[in-house]
């Protein structure tokens, strides 16, 4: 590529980000950096209307969680800014009148009174070539009755000017070429008086030839729209600036027809947003990856797999990996439904490749919160024993209480099973076999324990896990000498001696 690439990720202030945009962000970020280029946040909050207190801060906060960096942002800055539309109006401004003055937009005058009648008087109304001479704007207006409604501070619209019957054609990388003809796009507003600020139409385009953006990536809804970004650049005479285009597949729902909704995730118990949100005007708290939590890289390797495959069977990918394997060509068309099973799954896999010390760091105010002292070192060590059976470090309490608090009731069906009437004497005579131990070592208690039970005839199964029962409360958890190892030998004897006081003996 001859120039360098710049993308930029575009969303609007108007409440959570979407886990869809996340993945549009994810994916402009590896394009980018695979060809050294820039990744760019640009805030678009032309539409004051449905602007979101504390949203812009929402999605600066995700992409720190991601570890995904921007080049250039409001946070950041940089040499393209201010990277907030709103903070824009008199670039806006300028381009507005340019097109005014080309003869290649218009101005407009309807009330909405006066358009919603058109609609009810013209079938499937559309303001175009064939309509606008019927309304009030200047092209309909002389000069003079123009002038004389500007003058009285009138509200008015700019609208851009589509000229019939010419076809236009957007070049997409992931679904090839796209021709449509101009009579079926109406004249869009690209500005509007009553907050001096442009639509989303114009402020793209001006944006991304002034940000010098080389490659626009976005979610397939913005499909339609191209044409006219194409049409506008055209107007401008910015041919040979117009970024390439790259409309990626929606993401579908986990089941049924039609795209991904919150709705999906609160009947099936999926987050959609990546972090918590709380809605400022209802108080309403909806989940977040994080706090669900899923580990960032995680969150980034399931993504980057909803819509792009790299055509082999690998499935975890380090972000590195994904820098160097992504490509469009490997973009499907059509959309990507939404496994929320598999994202567990993800977690999983993240959970156990990142280091003990580092789960146990996240582990740690979950014990804080149940009141539970013990020390960086201790709880490392459980986490290495029992991650393997956790998707999230929520989980790990689950798995793992025992190791923290003794247990004061045991499980009924392992107790009917396991705990038979010589089971107390076994249990007594093992306490003395591990009084007498001093290397309490995994390996020496399995070699003198095994032992103990082959020269005596004991049932292995039942002996074992009436030990583990003793120790856990039921019949789960790790290999029972990695266990006992990290209890110790006094708490080990403790607990098989509140299991003797405890646990009815059954009758012969």
């Amino acid at each position: 590529m001859d120039k360098k690439v710049r993308v930029r990720f575009a969303p609007s202030p108007t409440g959570p980000l979407h886990i869809g945009g996340v993945r549009t962000a994810l994916y402009n970020y590896l394009f980018a950096k695979q060809h050294q280029g820039d990744f760019i946040l640009r805030i678009e909050d032309t539409d004051s209307q449905r602007f979101v207190p504390g949203a812009e801060e929402y999605i600066q906060e995700t992409f720190d969680w991601l570890g995904l960096e921007f080049d250039e942002s409001p946070k950041k800055g940089g040499q393209y800014g201010p990277y907030r539309q709103s903070e824009r109006k008199d670039i806006y401004r300028q381009y507005v009148w340019q097109l005014l003055e080309k003869g290649k937009a218009y101005i407009a005058f309807d009330t909405p009174e006066e358009l919603e009648k058109k609609r009810k008087e013209i079938p499937n109304f559309q303001y175009d070539a064939s309509t606008r001479n019927r309304m009030r704007n200047s092209l309909s207006l002389s000069k003079e009755e123009t002038q004389a409604l500007l003058d009285s501070h009138s509200q008015y619209v700019v609208r851009i000017k589509i000229e019939p019957g010419i076809d236009i054609t957007v070049d997409d990388l992931i679904r090839g070429k796209v021709t449509i003809n101009s009579s079926v796009l109406d004249d869009k507003v690209i500005y509007k008086s009553a907050d001096e600020l442009p639509t989303y139409h114009l402020a793209n385009v001006v944006d991304d030839h002034l940000m010098q953006i080389t490659h626009v990536i976005r979610g397939e809804e913005w499909l339609p729209s191209a044409p006219l970004h194409v049409w506008l650049y055209k107007s401008f005479g910015w041919e040979d600036s117009m970024p390439q285009f790259a409309h990626l597949p929606l993401l579908l729902k986990p089941e049924g027809s039609g795209k991904l909704s919150k709705r999906d995730g609160d009947r099936l118990g999926f987050p959609v947003f990546p972090l918590q949100w709380k809605d400022p005007k209802t108080g309403e708290i909806f989940s977040g990856y994080r706090e669900s939590g899923y580990l960032p890289e995680a969150v980034i390797n399931f993504l980057a797999l909803l819509g792009w495959n790299p055509g082999t069977e690998q499935e975890i990918f380090s972000l590195e990996e994904l820098i160097g394997a992504f490509s469009f060509e490997r973009c499907s068309k059509s959309g990507a439904r939404f496994d929320y099973e598999k994202a567990r799954w993800f977690n999983h896999k993240y959970i156990l490749a990142t280091p003990d010390e580092k789960i146990a760091a996240m582990f740690m105010p979950v014990l804080k919160e149940k009141n539970i002292p013990a020390s960086r070192d201790y709880v490392t060590r459980v986490v290495g024993l029992v991650k393997d059976r956790v998707s999230f470090v929520k989980e790990l309490w689950d798995q793992s209480s025992y190791f923290f608090v003794a247990p004061t009731v045991y499980d009924e069906k392992t107790v009917r099973k396991r705990w038979k009437a010589e089971t107390p004497d076994q249990m007594r005579e093992l306490i003395g076999i591990l009084e007498k131990m001093d290397d309490f070592s995994a390996e020496n208690q399995e070699k003198v324990i095994m032992k103990w039970i082959q020269d005596n005839g004991y049932h292995l199964g039942n002996v074992m896990n009436a030990f583990r029962l003793a120790l856990v409360g039921e019949g789960k958890g790790p290999h029972i000498f990695d266990i006992t190892v990290l209890l110790g030998k006094e708490e080990t004897i403790s607990r098989l001696k509140k299991a003797i006081e405890t646990i009815p003996t059954p009758h012969v």
